[in-house]
C-alpha cells in the first residue's frame, strides 16, 4: 500500500520520490510538471504493472533509510533473512562546473553489497501518458533506451543489461551503477563518472547547507526543511512549486486532491521570508525574479493566483483514467482550474514579496523606481478590490465572500508601497499609499470584527473562524498585544484546534466539512502563541509537529488529527516553510547556548 514515508532526491530541475524499500515511485520528466515517468505512487496496481524502479533484495526483512548529513544524497540499506545486505545510494547530480551549476536530468543509483551474497532483481518500468502505456525499448551493449513520446531516456549500467531487461535475479558480488538520463553517450568510465558525480554532489549540498543561517535549536530539522525547499525550486526560471505531486487526497476518500506541481502567488511572501531568514539569497533572488517577470507580463486585469513553472497561464484541469489514484482514491488530476479563480490576496502577496528587493542590500539587483511603478499597478487593483468577494486563499470553488485575509493582503500591499516610496524618496506616492492603507485598515477593523464572538472572522458579516487570521501580527496588521487579537486567537482555538493540530476552517465548503488539519496552520498557531507570550505551549506543539514528520524529516500538506497520518501533496513547501519560521522564532539565541 502506498505511503508518504518517502524520500526526495533532485537537483532543482526535476525531483524523484523514493519509498522506504528503495523503490522510485514518482518522478515527472523532464521537469516537475511533466509526464510522471514513475507513477506507482498514484497507481494502486503499480507493483504488477508499470511506473516504478525497484532494486529488490530477495527475502528482504529490513529496510533502513537516511540522508547523508546536510545533503540531498539518499542511502537505503536492505537486509534479508540470512543477513545478506545491500546499500543503495540515490542522487541527482548537482555541482559547479565551468562557472555554472551542472544539474542534468539524471538520476544515479549506486548499489553495493555490504554483507554476504545478496541476490537482487532490478525492475525498471517507466510509464508514459500518465501510466497509460509502456515505452518501447532498444538496447546496446551497456545501455537500454526507453522511447517516450517526447523524450528518450537512456539507462547506462555496468549491471548485466539482459538481466535488467528481463528482470532476472542475480547475486550482487561487486558494486554496480545505474544512470538514467538523457540519450547521450558517457565520455568517461561509468564507475569513475558516478564516483566523481557522487562526491561533487554531496560536497555541493554540504557546502550549501554550511552557509545557511540556522537557529541554535532544531538545526537538523531546519537544514532538512531548507534542503527540501531548495529541491522544490525550478532553478531555470526561479519558480518554487507547492509540492512535487498531484492528487494525493487531503483525507481518506475525499475528492480534495489537486495538482500542486505549480507556483502559487499566495505562497510567495512566506517562502521569500523563510529564504531570507535562512540567508539562501540566490534561491530567493531566483524566486523574486520569477515573480517580477510575472508582474512585467501582467496585462492589468485579474491577476490569476497560480502559474506554471515557466509562467504558463493556461492550466486547464483534467482527470486521467489511466491511474487509479493514491491507495485507489481517485480521481487523478492534471492541471488546476484555480487559475481561473478570483483571489484578491494575490496583489498584496506579490507586493510583499517584491518589497524585499528594495531593502535587502545583499541582492545583486535592487528594486528601483521602474519596479515600484509596476507594483503600483498591482496596488491600484488591491485598492479597488479590497472589499470585493473572492474565492479566498483556500480557493473555494462554488462560493464567494469578502474574505478578511484577502482584505488584509490588499491593505498590506498598499502599506508596503507607502514604505517603498518613502525608501525611494517619492513623498507624494508615500502619502498616497499611506492614505489608502489607513483607510482599508480602518474599514477591515470595523467590518471583519464580530462582537458576538469577540473576534475577527473569516469574512465580512460572518461568524466563522479562519486560521489565516492568526497571521495578523505577522503581516503587521494588528499588534499581538491588542485585545482584539487575543479574542481572535481564543475564537480560532475554540473552533479550529483539534488536539495538537489546527484546521484551516471548520465550516462546510464545496466538499463538506474538512477532516484533516492543515500543517502550515498549526505552525501559524505556534507562531501566534509565541507572539502572545505562550512560549512553552508553543514549544510543546512544535516538538509534536516535528514528531509527525515522516522518517526522513518531511511533511505533506495535511495530517489526520486522530491517527497522526500524513495526507495531501508531498513534500509541501508551505509545511517546510512552517518548520523553518517556527524554529527561528522559538529557538534560544546562540548567545545563550554555551
Amino acid at each position: 500500500m502506498s505511503s508518504l514515508d518517502l524520500a526526495v532526491v533532485g537537483n532543482c530541475s526535476f525531483g524523484a520520490l523514493i519509498d522506504q524499500r528503495g523503490r522510485v515511485v514518482w518522478s515527472c520528466l523532464p521537469r516537475f510538471d511533466g509526464d510522471p515517468v514513475f507513477c506507482a505512487l498514484l497507481d494502486d496496481h503499480g507493483d504488477a504493472n508499470r511506473g516504478f524502479w525497484d532494486i529488490d533484495l530477495f527475502d528482504r526483512v529490513e529496510a533502513r533509510q537516511s540522508y547523508r548529513r546536510n545533503s540531498a544524497v539518499l542511502q537505503t540499506v536492505l537486509t534479508d533473512s540470512a543477513g545478506n545486505g545491500i546499500e543503495i545510494t540515490d542522487y541527482a547530480p548537482r555541482f559547479k562546473q565551468y562557472d555554472r551549476t551542472f544539474r542534468p536530468m539524471m538520476l544515479i543509483r549506486h548499489v553495493r553489497p555490504i554483507a554476504g551474497t545478496p541476490r537482487i532483481c532490478i525492475r525498471l518500468r517507466p510509464a508514459q501518458d500518465f501510466g497509460a502505456g509502456t515505452p518501447p525499448t532498444t538496447r546496446g551493449s551497456n545501455h537500454i533506451r526507453y522511447l517516450l513520446p517526447d523524450l528518450t531516456l537512456r539507462l547506462t549500467t555496468d549491471a548485466p543489461v539482459s538481466y535488467v531487461l528481463e528482470e532476472k535475479p542475480f547475486i550482487l558480488e561487486t558494486p554496480i551503477n545505474l544512470v538514467l538520463g538523457p540519450d547521450e553517450s558517457l565520455t568517461d568510465s561509468l564507475p569513475a563518472m558516478t564516483r566523481a558525480f557522487y562526491e561533487k554532489t554531496d560536497a555541493y549540498w554540504k557546502d550549501w547547507s554550511r552557509f545557511l543561517s540556522i537557529p541554535f535549536e532544531w538545526q537538523d530539522a531546519v537544514i532538512r526543511a531548507a534542503v527540501t525547499l531548495k529541491l522544490c525550486s525550478f532553478e531555470e526560471t526561479g519558480a518554487i512549486i507547492a509540492a512535487m505531486t498531484t492528487s494525493i487526497p487531503e483525507a481518506p476518500g475525499t475528492e480534495r486532491n489537486w495538482d500542486y506541481r505549480l507556483c502559487w502567488l499566495r505562497d510567495s511572501f512566506y517562502v521569500v521570508h523563510a529564504l531570507n531568514r535562512l540567508g539562501a539569497t540566490r534561491t530567493m533572488e531566483g524566486f523574486l525574479a520569477y515573480i517580477n517577470d510575472l508582474v512585467a507580463g501582467w496585462d492589468g486585469g485579474n491577476l490569476q493566483p497560480v502559474f506554471g513553472v515557466v509562467q504558463e497561464t493556461q492550466l486547464h484541469e483534467r482527470k486521467v483514467d489511466s491511474l487509479s489514484g493514491y491507495r485507489g482514491m481517485g480521481p487523478v488530476r492534471v492541471g488546476n482550474d484555480a487559475f481561473t479563480q478570483i483571489q484578491n490576496d494575490g496583489y498584496g502577496s506579490v507586493i510583499l514579496s517584491s518589497a524585499q528587493t528594495f531593502f535587502d542590500r545583499r541582492l545583486s539587483r535592487l528594486g528601483d523606481a521602474s519596479l515600484f511603478h509596476r507594483l503600483e499597478r498591482l496596488g491600484a487593483r488591491a485598492d479597488a478590490l479590497w472589499d470585493q468577494p473572492d474565492a479566498g486563499l483556500w480557493e473555494l470553488r462554488t462560493r464567494k465572500s469578502v474574505h478578511t485575509y484577502s482584505s488584509m493582503l490588499c491593505w498590506a500591499g498598499c502599506d508596503r508601497l507607502s514604505r517603498i516610496a518613502g525608501h525611494l524618496g517619492i513623498p507624494e506616492r508615500q502619502s498616497h499609499w499611506r492614505e489608502r492603507a489607513d483607510m482599508i485598515r480602518a474599514e477591515v477593523l470595523e467590518r471583519a470584527w464580530n462582537p458576538k464572538v469577540e473576534s475577527f472572522v473569516q469574512s465580512f458579516g460572518g461568524s466563522e473562524a479562519d486560521a489565516s487570521l492568526l497571521l495578523m501580527p505577522y503581516l503587521g496588521f494588528l499588534d499581538a498585544g491588542d485585545p482584539r487579537f487575543a479574542g481572535t486567537l481564543a475564537h480560532v482555538e475554540r473552533e479550529l484546534r483539534r488536539g495538537n493540530y489546527m484546521f484551516r476552517y471548520a465550516n462546510r465548503d464545496d466538499f463538506g466539512v474538512p477532516d484533516t488539519a492543515f500543517n502550515v496552520c498549526t505552525f501559524w498557531y505556534i507562531d501566534a502563541l509565541v507572539a502572545v507570550g505562550r512560549q512553552e505551549e508553543a514549544r510543546e506543539l512544535f516538538e509534536e509537529m516535528l514528531r509527525r514528520r515522516n522518517p526522513l524529516g518531511l511533511l505533506s500538506e495535511d495530517i489526520d488529527p486522530d491517527s497522526g497520518e500524513l495526507w495531501g501533496n508531498f513534500p509541501q513547501t508551505y509545511s517546510m516553510v512552517g518548520i523553518i519560521n517556527s524554529a527561528m522564532r522559538l529557538s534560544k539565541p546562540w548567545e545563550e547556548a554555551f
